[in-house]
């Protein structure tokens, strides 16, 4: 029942970014004069829909989206110079036929409420109101557990020993093989509750800063911990082990290996931290988008029986999943459940907002790319007191932006069946 609780919130909760995000699309619309017909949460077939004003606002079946439709969206067809009719090239008609369903509601009396008839920096912040919105949601919800509930934040004191050595992709970590080397904590005598203050005779107050001397480390080491309010001398000898990444479940790295995991601590942060800790997530989402189209193979894996990274892409229906998981967890406390929750949900935004900055049709990021390309052109032309080049044409784009439509579903596609039949879990 809680899982099930647990994905229809976090549903809700995603279908309240998607309207979020386009709540900012047509409030900036709206300021600048902008009819806009249809303000809509999800694809396909209308479940629900109310008129209010211009716009018809409702709900539709497929809830993997939304749009706003604004009048005007591409100029209209320049003469024809050379002769060529519209049908004379599969791209022509293309590119006609997006003009034309852009064009099919525009009235005379809206003539002058169409989208491309705005300066580009006013069609730029309509554009943009949309992902901002996302990022100012992330933001608020990343603010206030950050400050309000605090983060569990790595200690210098000892939760846990490993009792071997294994490499980080070994199947089972639980179970030391026949054979296996113990741990140099293990052979040293470290046991959990140690406090460690000195590492190879310098002293350390932060985890971030010993794990990094751990891992350039190897041979023998001093270490000093303080353990039942007495300061002890261990010599364990570090070796090389692969280990993730830091910051990454799926990449290796062969590093130095202490065999001890650290305590965590709920520390609420300052608004100081929580820049930094946000700046942080920025710029991971940022390196996760790009790195999209490496993780195909990935997922194609693990579709048919391979193993799904934690930081695997996800859609809808598994991040869905991830928050049923969350809500009916029995290894973190109910507010720890409650607190993941919204983390997942501002992470989401937070991926909303890159994912759509990229420069790209049909993104938002596309429509930006094509204004700041027509506030260049124009102000070169003033420069050198040449004509006036016009509004840039972004339908002459549309073959292009269908090509990246369907990469985008197949993409979508494939993510959803590897959801499905191989989810991404947490605990």
């Amino acid at each position: 029942m809680l899982v099930v609780i647990g994905i229809v919130i976090f549903f809700f909760g995603l279908l309240f970014s998607i309207a979020w995000h386009e709540l900012g699309h047509l409030a900036a619309a709206k300021l600048f004069g902008v009819k806009v017909t249809q303000y809509m949460v999800g694809f396909g077939r209308t479940l629900w829909s109310r008129k209010k004003g211009d716009t018809e606002y409702g709900i539709k079946l497929i809830p993997f989206g939304g749009y706003i439709r604004m009048i005007g969206m591409f100029p209209p067809k320049e003469d024809e110079k050379h002769g060529r009719s519209a049908s004379s090239s599969p791209f022509r008609a293309m590119i006609e036929d997006a003009r034309q369903m852009s064009a099919e509601e525009i009235t005379p009396e809206d003539e002058h409420r169409q989208f491309y008839q705005r300066s580009p920096w006013k069609r730029i912040i309509v554009m943009l109101a949309g992902p901002v919105m996302n990022l100012v949601l992330a933001i608020g919800i990343f603010t206030a557990i950050l400050m309000g509930h605090g983060t569990y934040t790595p200690t210098t004191t000892v939760a846990s020993v490993s009792e071997c050595v294994l490499p980080a992709n070994a199947p089972n970590k639980d179970v030391c093989p026949p054979g296996a080397k113990p741990a140099p904590a293990a052979e040293a005598g470290f046991q959990p509750g140690d406090r460690i203050v000195e590492f190879n005779g310098k002293p350390y107050t932060t985890w971030e800063d010993l794990q990094l001397a751990i891992r350039g480390t190897t041979g023998p080491v001093p270490v000093v911990v303080e353990r039942g309010g007495q300061l002890i001398t261990l010599h364990p000898v570090l070796m090389r082990n692969q280990m993730p990444k830091l910051g990454s479940t799926s990449e290796y790295e062969t590093v130095g290996f202490l065999g001890l995991s650290p305590t965590q601590e709920l520390v609420k942060q300052d608004i100081g931290g929580v820049v930094d800790t946000i700046g942080g997530f920025v710029s991971l989402t940022a390196q996760k988008v790009i790195e999209l189209p490496q993780r195909v193979p990935d997922l194609v894996a693990a579709i048919f029986g391979g193993e799904r990274a934690q930081d695997s892409p996800v859609g809808i229906v598994g991040a869905s999943r991830l928050g049923g998981e969350v809500l009916s967890s029995d290894q973190i406390t109910v507010d720890d459940r409650i607190m993941l929750m919204f983390n997942l949900l501002a992470g989401v935004n937070l991926s909303l907002f890159v994912f759509n900055m990229l420069p790209l049709l049909p993104l938002d990021g596309g429509h930006v790319a094509g204004a700041l390309w027509e506030s260049v052109r124009r102000g070169f032309a003033k420069l050198v007191r040449r004509p006036d080049p016009g509004p840039f044409d972004t339908a002459r784009l549309m073959p292009l932006a269908y090509a990246i439509s369907m990469v985008f579903i197949a993409y979508s596609l494939l993510v959803l069946v590897a959801d499905v039949v191989n989810p991404v879990t947490l605990f």
